[in-house]
């Protein structure tokens, strides 16, 4: 019998919800063609108003305080990122469902948890009948871009033009930060330069064009990913800057009391304080080069921004920018993601909208990336599918207050090739974290982060919080049965790397 009777009605419509995605893709399996074509006329909603300009800039493994305006690191300085949380929202508590590229960019795409869509990891291959929000924007008059990191279905020939955009350009994997090879349009071609900068020339020379249809522009940056290299005018810009350490990052009884066993073994692996990337780069190096590499980001933005202010496209356009998942950075001896603690999944989430989003706007509530595709629909005057798991937060930009979620919940399924990293269940509130690990002999985590927002002190054996456990982990494990998340995804033979050693494009 579930104890915290108050969450039933969420179960309840999660359960629905998760029925009718499954009724969805059970369509989409045998007529694939014939369904999309039915499910893509998506209701209008009324009074929805004009067709706004949508532009979504996503970056890969920027992790949700590595801005100035937040002051981490002291050192760091990204006027563009400033400029848009200054003029438009900043979304202070963004997250994301599963801390890992191909996952995460597959939930933004879908609306749609994991365990759901089915891309668990980097190697899972994607299901052709899954839906693109962007091809509902298509069938509402919309014309659609993609530019950019794809990282889904990692198999020969993965950068080719998928469904939903008109205009393609995109590279295999994780592509390479100079002189890449590109696909635009079908057609492979070498490009000399810098990989952000190019994307970037490629995003305004298509913006530039002249068109009669509202347009979506999908911006999906290779950076900051590792291994960084910063574009040659930044590097070295702060070689002599002091790198700050966090304190949870020191290798002492008192900062490992009540962690799991596996998190101070990992600071001693590929993905840890004392043996990142096998030696290759020292822990303070790692920071500064990854800070140089997030100025060229923060340059697209701004090369963005500018146009549309020029143009006179701003006050028709909806400008995102999210971070694909978050980033350790010394915090438990670790850096990497796909871990549950906060670093790993919070992301920056900033907006820009002049007319529509009051300047300097500040929000704190939840959004998550299963609410980037319902949002975007929303801009477009398009009521959500029902399949979908997320909630526009278009209404929260506005400055409007409707009923939000009070948690979310997480899943990372344990990979092959990095086999550090064992299967995570979690949920979050407001208040608490629950950890739960699949597979592994271990401890489960509590973190109250009202008093300890940096998880420096596991309650899970607390007294006084047993209860709380309990409820946790009852909601938990209600919400994975309900939607369909206790049957855990696995890959085919075969599909996988076998060493992290030998892991050269699109491993991690």
């Amino acid at each position: 019998m579930k104890k915290n009777g108050i969450r039933r009605r969420e179960f309840l419509r999660d359960a629905a919800k998760g029925a009718a995605a499954l009724s969805t893709l059970s369509l989409l399996g045998g007529n694939a063609s014939a369904a999309e074509k039915q499910d893509l006329r998506l209701a209008h909603k009324s009074g929805s108003g004009k067709k706004r300009n949508v532009i979504f800039i996503l970056s890969d493994d920027h992790r949700y305080d590595f801005m100035s305006f937040m002051g981490n690191p002291p050192f760091l300085k990204t006027p563009n990122m400033d400029r848009m949380a200054r003029q438009g929202a900043h979304l202070r508590n963004a997250f994301v469902t599963t801390s890992l590229c191909s996952p995460s960019r597959a939930t933004i795409l879908t609306g749609m948890y994991a365990h759901k869509h089915k891309v668990v990891d980097n190697q899972s291959p994607v299901k052709e009948e899954l839906i693109y929000f962007p091809q509902y924007l298509q069938q509402a008059g919309y014309e659609t871009a993609f530019m950019g990191k794809w990282h889904m279905g990692e198999k020969k020939g993965n950068d080719m033009p998928r469904k939903g955009f008109d205009k393609w350009v995109s590279f295999k994997g994780q592509g390479e930060y100079f002189d890449p090879v590109l696909n635009v349009d079908g057609k492979r071609i070498h490009v000399k330069g810098y990989i952000t900068d190019i994307l970037t020339d490629y995003a305004l020379e298509w913006l530039k064009q002249d068109r009669d249809k509202p347009f979506f522009l999908y911006l999906s940056h290779k950076a900051v990913h590792a291994m960084f290299k910063p574009a040659p005018k930044y590097r070295g810009k702060y070689e002599n800057e002091p790198v700050p350490h966090p304190a949870s990052m020191a290798d002492t009884p008192e900062n490992y009391e009540g962690k799991p066993l596996w998190v101070r073994l990992q600071r001693h692996s590929w993905h840890g304080v004392d043996y990142m990337y096998y030696n290759q780069i020292d822990f303070d190096t790692y920071v500064r080069r990854y800070c140089e590499t997030l100025l060229s980001l923060d340059d697209s933005i701004g090369r963005i921004l500018d146009f549309l202010e020029e143009s006179g496209l701003a006050d028709d356009t909806v400008v995102l920018y999210m971070g694909d998942n978050g980033l350790m950075m010394g915090e438990h001896g670790l850096i990497d993601k796909r871990q549950m603690y906060e670093e790993s999944i919070r992301v920056p989430l900033l907006a820009y909208a002049p007319g529509l989003i009051e300047p300097g706007t500040q929000i704190d509530q939840m959004v998550l990336n299963i609410d980037i595709a319902p949002t975007i629909l929303d801009v477009a005057g398009l009521q959500a599918p029902n399949y979908m798991d997320g909630a526009s937060f278009l209404p929260l930009l506005r400055g409007e207050r409707p009923p939000w979620r009070d948690r979310f919940y997480y899943e990372y399924y344990w990979e092959r090739a990095f086999p550090m990293t064992p299967t995570v269940f979690g949920v979050r509130t407001d208040r608490y974290k629950y950890i739960y690990y699949w597979g592994v002999w271990d401890t489960e985590e509590l973190y109250d982060l009202k008093n300890d927002p940096h998880e420096m002190h596991n309650l899970i054996n607390e007294p006084s919080l047993q209860d709380v456990v309990q409820q946790l982990n009852d909601d938990l494990f209600t919400w994975l049965e309900q939607s369909g998340g206790d049957e855990i995804p696995v890959k085919r033979k075969g599909e996988f790397i076998r060493d992290a050693r030998n892991c050269k494009v699109g491993c991690e």
